[in-house]
């Protein structure tokens, strides 16, 4: 069985999650632009029984677009999201896929909230690569 472990920036705030994600997907609506600091939100949810989480969090609720609340998880200390619980969905967790930092972790099968897409990340295929030294 896979075993994936996602952590925060400075290594505090810990989700170990076994067996595959039920769901991985990318969220383009404007609460996760600005809740990232990024064009969009990148997911993947677990079953709950599935997930061992370490570590201290700070905690944040919202309202999303379609009524449904969601409490987010972040480190106190550097301040990541790492994981986040929808009220209405209660056997999953979403974790943060780029909190796994794990280059191979399988694509998004699910993009939503297409209308509010940065048009350009439909091109991202096509930026020149820039190797880094």
């Amino acid at each position: 069985m896979t075993t994936r472990l996602a952590t925060c920036s400075c290594g505090q705030l810990r989700v170990t999650c076994e067996g595959e994600p039920v769901r991985i997907s990318i969220c383009h609506c404007l609460e996760c632009q600005k809740r990232t600091g990024s064009v969009f939100a990148a997911q993947a949810r677990f079953a709950r029984t599935d997930v061992t989480i370490a570590g201290d969090s700070a905690q944040w609720t919202r309202r999303g677009d379609e009524g449904g609340a969601a409490t987010f998880h972040f480190c106190a200390t550097c301040g990541a999201t790492l994981y986040w619980l929808p009220q209405d969905v209660s056997d999953l967790i979403y974790v943060a896929t780029g909190a796994f930092a794990d280059p191979t972790f399988p694509p998004p099968t699910v993009s939503v909230y297409e209308e509010r897409q940065h048009k350009w990340t439909a091109n991202i295929g096509a930026l020149a690569m820039e190797h880094h030294r």
